[in-house]
């Protein structure tokens, strides 16, 4: 039996950044403006209110994206940092998998894309295995560090010794949005600001069905295909700042901290029911350990967005301290 995220609480113009290495990894941003807007005054919500312009992420970081970021930084395959989910509910799994690991493959190429699902979002991973690729990215991807940056990691372990305390740091280029940063991103309406119920640029339930160009459908139950799809496949279904699969496909981790220990999930799945994800009432979390088949992210950065040449300047930097390493 796969495994699925089901302890979520119930509260009621693109940019790009250059690929930074011959076979870097490319985000697709979303700018998100109308700084400075009210909080969403719904019954058990209240979130929303951001007081700068930032982009967010169009798309979910997907399993090919995922296997740079894996080769990179474990080229060796020993995962000290548990960035890979092993086992027959991981990475690997042959239904709802993305990611292989081969351990007699050459040191950098230990991961590789099960066939078909390179743009699929990229699941079972930890909260800290989120945050870590947003410092990967923040530091310029390469041998870019994964315990700096936008955040600060402590312990050298999949659990940091810190865990609890993490938060962003300041000057963070790349990092996971905060819960009012993706609530926003996912409902505001900028021409009036005020908020839609659904992440579609709807107030009207969306439909669950396979990918399609329709407006305002999504991967969700009791129609969607029951499994995951690409990112973007919903062609005419995005947020109101042009970012696609903020409702279904994944839920996706974000930065909010809240009961004993949880971080917050938010969107819905592709395993989810309509009132179980997708609406702006509906605000959950889990523990920032836990992988699922149906748990993913997205990141999210500061505006103006990092800059093409600054990044790539400090991409082709640790790209050649990582060529001179492995000499």
């Amino acid at each position: 039996m796969h495994r699925t995220f089901c302890s979520i609480i119930l509260l009621g113009a693109t940019f790009l950044v250059a690929p930074l290495s011959a076979s870097g990894v490319t985000i697709q941003w979303s700018p998100v403006g109308n700084a400075g807007n009210a909080a969403d005054s719904s019954p058990f919500t209240g979130h929303g209110a951001v007081g700068y312009s930032y982009n967010i992420g169009t798309y979910d970081v997907t399993n090919s994206q995922y296997v740079e970021f894996l080769n990179a930084k474990d080229s060796t395959g020993a995962n000290p940092l548990g960035l890979y989910t092993s086992g027959p509910d991981g990475m690997s799994n042959g239904t709802y998998g993305g990611i292989n690991f081969s351990a007699g493959n050459a040191s950098g190429n230990k991961y590789s894309v099960i066939s078909g699902n390179g743009n699929h979002p990229v699941n079972n991973v930890t909260w800290y295995d989120t945050i870590r690729f947003a410092n990967w990215l923040n530091n310029g991807q390469g041998n870019g560090d994964t315990e700096t940056g936008a955040y600060t990691l402590l312990g050298g372990t999949p659990t940091p010794s810190n865990g609890d305390s993490i938060t962003r740091n300041a000057g963070a280029a790349v990092f996971l949005p905060s819960e009012d940063e993706w609530y926003k991103a996912a409902y505001n309406i900028p021409a009036t600001n005020s908020y839609y119920q659904y992440p579609t640029s709807s107030n009207t339930a969306p439909i669950g069905s396979s990918p399609t160009a329709l407006p305002n459908h999504a991967n969700f139950q009791p129609d969607g295909p029951d499994n995951l799809t690409d990112v973007g496949a919903y062609t005419d279904t995005t947020s109101p700042y042009g970012a696609f699969d903020m409702g279904g496909n994944v839920y996706q981790w974000n930065e909010s901290f809240f009961g004993i220990s949880l971080r917050g999930l938010r969107g819905g799945s592709f395993f989810a029911y309509l009132n179980n994800g997708l609406q702006s009432s509906n605000e959950g979390g889990d523990d920032p350990w836990r992988v699922a088949t149906n748990v993913g992210f997205r990141v999210a950065s500061t505006v103006p967005e990092p800059s093409s040449l600054a990044l790539a300047a400090l991409g082709f930097i640790a790209l050649a301290a990582w060529r001179l390493r492995r000499r």
